[in-house]
């Protein structure tokens, strides 16, 4: 139980994926937690952070959903973004304090060449602003308390960076890029790039996955739905199956499917091919995910909760 206002709220189990649309302004998880109170779920977590003046969507797992959410923590994602050339800030965007102002003479084909050569396989260092652990302690506490540390480049990929419109020292673009990209550092980088340091004013996530922000339902229309009963809001919600959809499915006997649940390794002779997936019953429902052998012996991974 948990205090919403004066009353009390009584918190539920219920599982599923919301692909809530976070508005500029609270925390993701600030609203992760408004939205938990909203749909009285005992359990909730969200998938992936985004910055108090970013927005767009950001999924929240309810429930058993919270058991698979590292499958969209570690997917690609989609980005429209504003940036101001000509001026670096201490944080890399809009929240920082002016650390250099320097004059912007760059063109259109300046730009796409300095994009061009942030494309692909690259490699980023993580921002003093970051939520990444140094002996324990976040880096943006060391940041607030003036202390800079050195940082590991970090691998990254960037499937597309390209161009919207350049409008003398404001820039806008879109991104589609891999996890663990920073893309208020990616506008440091072109910046740095184009000889004239950049800062990120606006930044927006318009698709995690295959799931985009055209899907997604932002906290009016939440609050909307809500007073039209838990009936209406529960139907915004995905199924955990839908949630991993990309993974393929392996059809199980009544027989193989109380073996897994009970922590058995079954050998499957028509298994597919060896790698992790989806294991439903004979009537479709999703059991959880398990990893296949090259021999047909299916494991099981990460079930499903049905005993509650």
């Amino acid at each position: 139980m948990s205090p919403r206002g004066n009353a009390r709220v009584a918190y539920r189990d219920i599982d599923g994926l919301l692909l809530f649309d976070k508005s500029v302004g609270p925390s993701s998880n600030q609203a992760l937690q408004r939205i938990r109170r909203l749909f009285r779920a005992r359990k909730a977590g969200h998938c992936g952070s985004l910055d108090p003046f970013a927005s767009g969507v950001l999924p929240i797992c309810f429930g058993e959903a919270t058991k698979f959410s590292n499958y969209l923590l570690d997917a690609d994602k989609r980005y429209r973004a504003e940036c101001r050339l000509g001026i670096r800030t201490a944080t890399g965007d809009v929240e920082g304090e002016v650390l250099e102002v320097l004059p912007v003479r760059v063109t259109e084909a300046d730009v796409r060449a300095a994009m061009a050569g942030l494309t692909g396989d690259i490699e980023q260092v993580p921002p003093m602003y970051s939520a990444l652990r140094h002996q324990g302690k976040r880096l943006y506490e060391l940041a607030r308390a003036g202390e800079t540390v050195a940082r590991e480049p970090r691998p990254i990929r960037i499937h597309r960076f390209e161009l919207c419109e350049l409008d003398g020292e404001r820039l806008s673009f879109e991104v589609f890029c891999s996890k663990g990209t920073y893309v208020r550092t990616l506008a440091e980088d072109l910046g740095a790039a184009l000889g004239c340091g950049a800062h990120l004013t606006a930044l927006r996530r318009t698709a995690v996955d295959e799931f985009d922000e055209a899907d997604s339902t932002d906290e009016a229309g939440l609050l909307s739905l809500a007073e039209q009963g838990e009936t209406a809001l529960d139907a915004r919600l995905l199924s955990i199956s839908t949630m991993l959809a990309h993974i393929p499915a392996q059809r199980l006997t009544d027989e193989e499917a109380r073996a897994i649940r009970h922590g058995k390794a079954i050998s499957n002779a028509s298994a597919a091919a060896p790698g992790i997936h989806r294991l439903v019953d004979p009537g479709g429902a999703f059991i959880g995910l398990g990893e296949i052998s090259p021999g047909g012996v299916i494991k099981a991974k990460r079930l499903m909760n049905t005993g509650r």
